[in-house]
């Protein structure tokens, strides 16, 4: 790991680059993997584990079912929470901001880039919806296959990605004795400088 105090750093996104770099190469399993939130229409929270599949100065960019349970909760309420946790770093990075669809063009890219099955897949399943059994969703999938056997399977038009655009992140760094070092970034808008603040652990 990096031996500089990240706590001093001004830039966010430049940090979270250089601690994900670290963390593909040391991380065992899914570092790409993050806890989204976000809220339903009771307004209680909802989590579960989403893949990072892009991230610039946009914002951090993931894709989904949107006739899925997130898909709906973020397109009524687009504001979302992202936590990763890399044990094996001893560190963690929450995100949080606005929530906005990419452009049909990169979705478009992202799903020709996935493997076969996994688009087979996504046109197979009604994501978060009652499901009688896996026999049911094996045979959706084979008959996408059949219908698509040149593998030119179009992007279903519920299924694309959102883009985090942050206006708070946080990065933690375990400690001795747990005093950890904590250091939180945040912004109004979009484009405006960051201001840094270490936090008590």
């Amino acid at each position: 790991m990096m031996n500089t105090d990240f706590t001093q750093r001004n830039d966010p996104l430049a940090l979270f680059s250089e601690w994900l770099k670290e963390a593909e190469a040391r991380e065992p399993n899914d570092p790409t993997a993050m806890a989204l939130a976000s809220v339903d229409e009771h307004g209680l929270p909802d989590a579960r584990m989403v893949l990072l599949k892009g991230h610039d100065a946009r914002g951090f960019v993931f894709y989904t079912n949107f006739e899925s349970a997130k898909g709906r909760e973020l397109l009524a309420n687009p504001k979302a929470a992202a936590l990763f946790h890399w044990k094996s770093l001893r560190r963690q990075v929450r995100i949080r901001g606005p929530v906005s669809r990419v452009s049909d063009v990169e979705a478009d890219a992202y799903f020709n880039s996935r493997a076969l099955l996994s688009r087979y897949g996504a046109c197979a399943s009604d994501q978060s919806r009652p499901l009688d059994s896996r026999a049911t969703l094996e045979a959706r999938a084979k008959a996408i296959a059949e219908r698509y056997p040149d593998g030119n399977v179009p992007r279903p038009a519920h299924w694309s990605g959102f883009r985090i655009m942050p206006l708070s992140i946080e990065f933690w760094q375990d400690g001795a004795h747990r005093l950890h070092d904590r250091v939180v970034f945040t912004r109004q808008t979009e484009g405006e400088d960051w201001r840094r603040q270490r936090l008590y652990p």
